[in-house]
Order: C-alpha cells, then structure tokens, then sequence
C-alpha cells in the first residue's frame, strides 16, 4: 500500500517539475546587457520620437545647473549653510530637468570602483573630449542609492544616460547628477545649518532605467592626468577666485582622474583648520590617529591625510593655522581624502606603525585617484578664509583592497609599500 502511494505522489509530482523546468530564464547573452554602437542609434530614435541631443559634460553643466538653482526662493529653502551672500555663491544647489520632450543624454566612462569603500553609493564618469586639438577630460559626480553600484558599472564601463526627470546640483561646490532630497533631521549636529534642499540619490530603480552600457568594461580607455604637485597647482587654483566664473573653473576639475607623483605622507592632519601630527593612537577613539581614516563618531566626513612635495619641509605645516602658512608652502601639499567607511580606513599611513609616523618621509611615490574640491561652509567663503586646502585626492583602493592607488616606495632600500592593518592588542 505505502509503494502505491509512493508511486502515485510521483506521477502526481512530474507535472510540477516539468512546470518549474520550463519556466527556468534564459541565460543572459551579451547582447542583453551590452549595446553596441550600432544598433544604439535606432535604439535611441525609438525611445525619442521627440528628438534626442548628446552634451558633452561640461556643456551639460552650463545648460541645466545654474547658481541659485530651482530652490533657492522656495518657502523651505536650501540648508542654511549653502548660501554666501557676500559673493552670490551657492554651495548646494538643486536645478531639476524636464521630465518630457527632446531626450537629453550624456556619455562618459566610470572611473571609480565602490569595493574598497571609498565611493559608497556614488560613481564618478569621465568624457575625453578634444579641446584645440588636445584629447582632455571632462568629469561628473553621480549620486545614486545603490549598494554595490561597482557591479553593474564596473570601472572602466562607458555608459550613456537619459537625464530627462532627474536633476543636477552642487553638493559642498561638487557638481552631480542628483535628485532633489530635502533634510529635515532637526536632531542632527548643527542641525540649523543642514535642514533644507540638497541634492539626493537617485533611486535604483530609475537609474537603471535612464542608463544603458555601451560596449563592455575596458579601464585601458581611461584617462588621467599625471602630475607633480607644482604642475597642478599651475592648472588649478589655490585659491579661486570667489566670484561665479571662480567657482565655475573649481567645479570643472572637481572629479579629475589624477596621478600625482613625487609625494610622501607627512603624516600630518587638517584638524578644522590646524595642521596636528597624527599620533599612535587607537582610531576608535581618536580622530588623530596615524591610519587613513579614524572614527567621526558616525558624523560622517571626509578624512584627510596630508600629501607632500618631496621638496616640501614638513616643520612649515605642522600646528600651525591654515591660513598662517605661506602660499609657496601650500602648493606642496595635498590632502589625500577617505571615508571612516573604507575597508582601509584603519590602515597605517605609508611608513606609520604602532610606534607613530617618523619613518613616513621615508616612503616615496604617487597617489592615483579622483580630485576634489570640497566646500560646505558658506560662512568661511564669505568672510575671505579660504586657506587652499579644500582640494584633495581620493583613492579607489591600496594595494590587495581595491583598486591600487596608493604606490609608495622606500626611498633608500627600494622595497614597496606593505599595507599594514592597526591592531587593536598594540593598545590594550
């Protein structure tokens, strides 16, 4: 009786797998995920019966992103902290785009990889463009809610996106693709200063839709531009100047894919505005400690680590106020930016141990990664203090996390740079 059963539950059971068998997906073709070039014109009149136009990106810049942006009179206005009045500079700005007619379309390589930590949900894009005959690049900041953005965009991967219904705005100076976000954590840490209009993530879900890969992923087409610290800040200004053309070059080379040679960690810090050593210290704790990124406490900013000229003399910097030190001696450093939420955040400096960061000098070479000029505080521009240390570099990575872009050698011996990990049992 109980075979009987057995048999008759298997008869009833084919069907069903049969069922689930023929509802298996097709695996995925190339094709599929990749659009080629040519098929991607057709593609594009399809989906724009009204039209389409590509922009380069900093034509896209000059067309849609304006200084006050599209919130500047509204009854809830941007954060209080985004406004100089004095000069008529917005820090954050929030300018939405048609949702309706022409398709507006910009193109661009990513240039950044998320798996190290340091460009959490956000994604840089790059654009060669030829100027006088110069193939020079052109970038954009992309804020998007999405976890690991490194998969579906992998450094290296061009990509075209329908910008019609998003927005485009500064967050402290730094232009992206955004939507609008409003704040209103009446808790947060000055919080009179953050509650208001800024611009916000876009949502998974819509990106995807505005955004399609055209070929696959070849990092080799990627450009950066190679440089001592005195070539750029021959390119760049120490400090711009604070009128809307001033901001305007700022805000071009925010995002640059950059390789700057010939530098050391100094192992020094800007501590809101004073140069401090960093020091052995446990980064749990410590906001001073001699690793890439020790805890805010959750507040979240940027981490920065002093980068110098190798004819820099680290005595010019160390305790004294930004804004104290010469204008020569500022054009030998760069501050080196990472998140407290990098998978590296609590590796030693170059030549930094548990014993503090004398032997820093000692490890020479060239940081690769995506300049940066970071500015949240409208009242420091409006009363003229600006001390030429919002420019930073951020890498993707250090050697085995990431992307390698932090190369260091020591310069008597010759051997590289091993990545060290803080360890928690030097300070018990």
């Amino acid at each position: 009786m109980r075979k009987s059963i057995y048999t008759y539950a298997m008869i009833l059971a084919m069907p069903i797998v049969a069922l689930m068998t023929s509802c298996e997906a097709d695996p995925l073709k190339p094709e599929d995920v990749f659009t080629d070039e040519a098929s991607l014109e057709k593609i594009l009149q399809e989906e724009n019966p009204e039209g389409y136009d590509f922009y380069n990106l900093n034509d896209f810049l000059d067309a849609f992103m304006t200084e006050e942006g599209t919130y500047h009179n509204d009854t809830t206005p941007y954060r209080e902290r985004s406004y100089d009045a004095t000069h008529g500079l917005y820090l954050y700005s929030v300018d939405t785009i048609r949702h309706g007619g022409r398709g507006i379309y910009i193109r661009g390589r990513v240039a950044t990889d998320d798996f190290a930590g340091n460009f959490y949900k956000a994604l840089v894009i790059q654009q060669i463009v030829e100027e006088g005959g110069v193939a020079k690049q052109q970038t954009l900041r992309i804020s998007v809610d999405l976890g690991s953005s490194g998969g579906l965009y992998q450094i290296g991967q061009e990509i075209i996106i329908r910008c019609n219904g998003l927005s485009v705005g500064r967050y402290a100076n730094q232009p992206q693709l955004c939507v609008p976000s409003y704040n209103n954590n009446i808790y947060a840490m000055t919080a009179s200063e953050k509650v208001g209009w800024c611009p916000g993530r876009i949502p998974d879900g819509v990106f995807r839709n505005a955004v399609r890969l055209i070929g696959t992923p070849d990092q080799s087409k990627l450009q950066y531009d190679e440089l001592t610290l005195a070539e750029l800040f021959s390119q760049v200004p120490v400090e711009p100047a604070l009128t809307k053309e001033g901001m305007d070059q700022v805000r071009k080379a925010d995002g640059r894919l950059v390789i700057i040679k010939d530098v050391f960690f100094s192992g020094l810090l800007d501590d809101n505005g004073t140069i401090k050593q960093c020091e052995p210290l446990h980064p749990d704790s410590s906001g001073i400690a001699n690793v890439f990124a020790p805890t805010t406490k959750n507040i979240g900013y940027p981490q920065s680590r002093m980068l110098c000229d190798l004819s820099a003399n680290i005595a010019d910097y160390k305790d004294k106020k930004t804004t104290d030190i010469s204008a020569a001696s500022v054009k030998k450093s760069l501050m080196c930016s990472n998140s407290e939420y990098a998978k590296f955040a609590y590796y030693y400096l170059p030549g930094a141990n548990k014993e503090g960061v004398a032997n820093c000098p000692n490890y020479q070479g060239s940081v690769k990664g995506i300049l940066g000029w970071y500015q949240d505080k409208a009242s420091v521009m409006a009363k003229d203090q600006l001390d030429g240390y919002e420019w930073s570099v951020t890498p993707r990575g250090i050697p085995g996390i990431g992307i390698e872009d932090i190369l260091m050698k020591h310069k008597d011996t010759g051997d590289d740079w091993v990545p060290q990990e803080f360890d928690p049992r030097d300070y018990q």
